[in-house]
């Protein structure tokens, strides 16, 4: 039965808050966890093994029941299905995620499917969303916790990616091993490695890849800052507008697949009654795969470079703060500019490519009229011409 009946929505936490979860399964296997000492150190086997008569578990029996959004986890965030019956909401299957922020790597804390929805592709839908926020997020792994004697729960995770970093044989209580339910620590590691600068190809695109470079950026936005996206939009119309500086624009070519792009457009600074045109950007991106690999960074080192070719003496965006700023980018305060409004935030940055480019003019900046043109309705139509994954609420998100 597809997965398309049964929608995964955002579970807000005034309303789910506290809502058990009635977790429960039966196994008729288990991993013996076994550990030796020696001279030369210690010796740990995961066996699986077969139980004598089947073991089943149920809430009844744990002193702290699963619920969603406990106390302890301050940054969760939950998804579900859920169901009408008898004129009531009944929560059917959940996955609730954590950021560890000192480690950056996200917990998901619950992950629940009803007997009845199982063998489904729910669970599977569900483990979807939370490794989109962790590329959203750019967290270098996503961390869970399951039992020894779950057995079903560990060869779904097993499928889903996932491999054994640890465990603890007295989390539950003192005789873990003995009852056969010992913690297990399990990983899953979304990036890439570091991709060489050599073997990224920095290039124009052509007129048969616009199609793709559009579906590239919107895979790379998509969720990202708000439900959907309208980046895709963006670079179709900044194409076709005046402002679009074509000999600085470029794409990223890894291994035969564009997996960047960047968009360059012609802006103003104006300080009392005089201008002098500079450049903006937008967007910048990598695909979800290739993020953290270094490919953003050369895309755009490379064409600063051609920008300073062309004899462009700066560059003013808005973007995100804590990485522009690794590359060169100060927030505009520092060149005496503002917003058009006369604003400064972290997000507005500049960069120049010749001494004195923004500061010994400052004034205000004024962007192209295109990155300002852009309705829901026509971004709407727009879409429909790109096969995009679900519409979903994460927590990054500014709206």
């Amino acid at each position: 039965m597809s997965t398309e009946q049964y929608k995964i929505i955002h579970l807000p936490k005034d309303q789910w808050k506290n809502v058990p979860i009635p977790m429960r399964y039966t196994t008729d296997e288990y991993y013996d966890v076994r550990i030796q000492r020696d001279e030369k150190g210690f010796h740990v086997e995961f066996v699986k093994e077969s139980l004598d008569v089947p073991v089943s578990h149920y809430p009844e029996e744990y002193d702290f029941p699963d619920k969603l959004y406990q106390d302890h986890w301050e940054k969760a965030y939950a998804w579900g299905v859920i169901e009408e019956r008898d004129g009531e909401q009944e929560l059917a299957a959940c996955i609730e995620t954590c950021p560890e922020e000192w480690s950056n790597r996200l917990m998901v804390t619950e992950l629940w499917v009803h007997e009845r929805l199982r063998r489904r592709g729910i669970g599977h839908a569900l483990m979807a969303i939370a490794k989109e926020q962790a590329k959203l997020e750019h967290r270098r792994a996503i961390i869970l916790e399951t039992q020894s004697c779950n057995v079903p729960a560990m060869g779904f995770y097993l499928q889903e990616g996932f491999e054994l970093i640890g465990f603890d044989s007295c989390c539950y209580t003192n005789r873990d091993i003995d009852r056969k339910e010992v913690r297990l620590d399990l990983g899953y590691f979304p990036r890439k490695g570091r991709v060489k600068p050599e073997d990224i190809l920095i290039r124009e695109e052509t007129e048969a890849e616009y199609h793709r470079v559009e579906e590239v950026t919107l895979r790379a936005f998509w969720n990202k800052y708000r439900v959907g996206c309208n980046e895709h939009l963006l670079v179709h119309k900044v194409r076709k507008s005046d402002a679009y500086v074509p000999q600085v624009s470029r794409i990223a070519e890894v291994d035969g697949e564009i997996a960047g792009v960047i968009c360059y457009a012609r802006a103003m600074l104006q300080n009392g009654g005089k201008q002098k045109e500079i450049l903006t950007f937008g967007p910048l991106c990598v695909l979800p795969d290739w993020q953290g690999c270094g490919i953003g960074g050369v895309l755009l080192e490379k064409t600063l470079e051609l920008a300073k070719m062309e004899g462009f003496e700066g560059v003013v965006i808005f973007g995100e703060p804590d990485y522009y700023p690794r590359h060169g980018f100060k927030t505009c305060d520092h060149f005496g500019i503002t917003t058009a409004e006369g604003k400064n935030f972290d997000a507005f940055l500049g960069i120049e490519l010749a001494e004195g480019g923004l500061a010994d003019f400052g004034g205000r900046f004024i962007g192209p009229e295109v990155y300002e043109d852009i309705s829901e309705e026509e971004n709407r139509e727009w879409t429909r011409h790109f096969c995009t994954p679900a519409e979903q609420r994460f927590p990054c998100q500014w709206d």
